[in-house]
């Protein structure tokens, strides 16, 4: 397997779960990266670790990754490669060439792989858009099996020309938020924004729409938790309306689930999602959702049944939705319980993402053969 996450070791109790399924399948190395002062790796995992200046991660990582890929083909050959997006697949491509190898690659899509280079880190990405695109193609095409997660995703590869050759998420630890009995919707209305403060979250937007919806709704509140580039606009907002909006850079897991117990609604207006596993929460903690009509948002947000669908680049809908499910105690209970009834579709056990990935495996094995 082969992924730009960062792993810390000893792994906690979620991934603990994920990695020891699919060891009791499949012989596995796992080629990845590490925070800068965790553990480089053990028997399964092989880091790299960070930087000392982070905007170097990146580049480092991919440039060294076709030889990492080759070193390990020859030192233990594998039968396939599991590669988290398009860009580590071009790497394991590259790899197995220098190898020598004839393991198939499998290329996992977990979202739309152009907003790589234009709604994540650095402006100056875009310089490499073309290019990357092209890229991300040739991997897509080239590899021996596909595995998307949605229909969303699913769509965006057959537009490539390619069909999917598994369709299934990835193993998301839900536990903590589906096993605790649902909480009532609190006395005053909240809205809770979790996730990074990054352009392709539209923090922007959410930003100006709460200084629209603000005044029509004058008990509510906003909560933003979580922390990015962009945390001088949650700052703003802080300032602006103190009382009425708060801002935590982080949680723990069980205060994100009692900060979806305190609140009415999940705000998640992003320009671009994979599966968002913050919706699978809220639906799971009986909350209602306003979320983006784009890339995976629709495939778990069902408008009307389980939350508002809002165009993320129109703040004036965005707030409309906020100040419709805010001054409304039942709509935002009948969309939440509507999202409870729902969320066991998205909830399996790790042994069971291990079986559909052995399965994956095998058919690209397969193909690769033939």
């Amino acid at each position: 397997m082969v992924g730009r996450t960062r792993y810390r070791l000893p792994l906690n109790g979620s991934l603990e779960r994920k990695f020891a399924a699919l060891e009791e399948r499949l012989a596995l190395r796992v080629l990845a990266s590490a925070p800068r002062d965790a553990p480089g790796g053990d028997g399964t995992f092989a880091l790299q670790r960070g930087m000392p200046v982070a905007a170097l991660d990146g580049p480092l990582f991919y440039g060294a990754l076709p030889a990492r890929i080759a070193r390990e083909l020859r030192h233990r050959p594998a039968d396939a490669i599991l590669a988290q997006s398009p860009y580590e697949a071009l790497a394991a491509l590259a790899g197995r060439k220098l190898a020598r190898s004839d393991a198939a690659v499998v290329v996992e899509v977990h979202g739309d792989w152009r907003t790589w280079s234009r709604l994540y880190g650095s402006r100056a990405r875009a310089v490499v858009a073309p290019l990357a695109d092209r890229a991300a193609l040739v991997a897509i095409r080239s590899a021996d099996a596909v595995r998307t997660l949605s229909p969303f995703t699913s769509g965006i590869v057959r537009d490539a020309g390619v069909e999917p050759a598994g369709v299934f998420t990835t193993y998301t630890e839900l536990t903590a938020f589906s096993e605790p009995p649902v909480a009532p919707l609190p006395d005053r209305p909240v809205a809770l924004f979790v996730g990074v403060l990054e352009r392709y979250k539209n923090i922007h937007a959410i930003a100006d729409a709460w200084r629209r919806a603000a005044p029509l709704v004058p008990d509510a509140r906003l909560r933003v938790v979580g922390d990015g580039r962009h945390r001088d606009v949650a700052e703003a907002l802080v300032d602006e309306f103190p009382g009425e909006v708060t801002w935590e850079p982080r949680l723990d897991t069980a205060d994100v689930v009692k900060a979806f117990d305190d609140a009415w609604l999940l705000l998640l207006a992003s320009r671009s999602e994979g599966t968002p596993r913050v919706v699978l929460e809220a639906l799971c903690r009986g909350r209602a959702v306003v979320g983006a009509r784009a890339g995976g948002i629709p495939d778990v947000v069902r408008d009307g049944e389980t939350g508002l669908l809002v165009d993320p680049g129109s703040a004036a809908e965005i707030a409309d939705a906020l100040v419709r499910l805010l001054s409304d105690r039942e709509l935002a209970e009948r969309l939440g319980a509507g999202g409870r009834a729902l969320s066991a579709e998205w909830t399996y056990t790790a042994d069971e993402y291990a079986d559909r990935v052995v399965e994956l495996v095998g058919r690209a094995v397969e193909a690769r053969r033939r």
